[in-house]
């Protein structure tokens, strides 16, 4: 038997694998690149903000550029990374870059120029206070059934 060659990605089938496990195996010595679609977002309500936390493991927070254009909130990340090795003959160097653009509608109720961001341990945390007047306008009342 013939060892494979490294030239050739290292796979008897590589395209029958890839349509076949799309995304499962790497039999094609494809790197994952950890934005295949848009990150996942879970939006919170308290009584005085809204919560926006990103899931973005693996970049950093100059990585993430966030805007507000009107009442539209856009979240992009954008990072490239690329290994260089001296002195030596590759048959194959790779780069990676991964990018995304999450956009929102921001409700009336948000003070856009208060709007805060950190990153920790891959997850992006925005927070945006609401105006005084959605303060008051949201306090609880009991309504009594005629």
């Amino acid at each position: 038997m013939q060892p494979l060659s490294l030239s050739k990605g290292g796979s008897l089938l590589p395209a029958f694998w890839d349509e076949l496990f799309p995304g499962w195996l790497d039999f094609n010595g494809k790197k994952n690149t950890p934005f295949l679609t848009v990150p996942a977002v879970n939006i919170s309500e308290e009584k005085d903000h809204f919560k926006i936390t990103l899931a973005a493991p693996g970049l950093k927070k100059e990585d993430f550029n966030i805007n507000v254009t009107g009442s539209l909130l856009t979240i992009s990340a954008e990072t490239t990374s690329s290994r260089e090795e001296k002195g030596k003959k590759f048959t194959r160097q790779e780069y990676n870059y991964s990018s995304f653009s999450r956009s929102f509608d921001l409700p009336e109720s948000v003070l856009s120029d208060k709007i805060d961001a950190a990153y920790a341990d891959g997850v992006l945390l925005l927070t945006l206070p609401k105006k005084e007047e959605a303060l008051k306008a949201t306090a609880d009342r009991q309504i009594t059934v005629q």
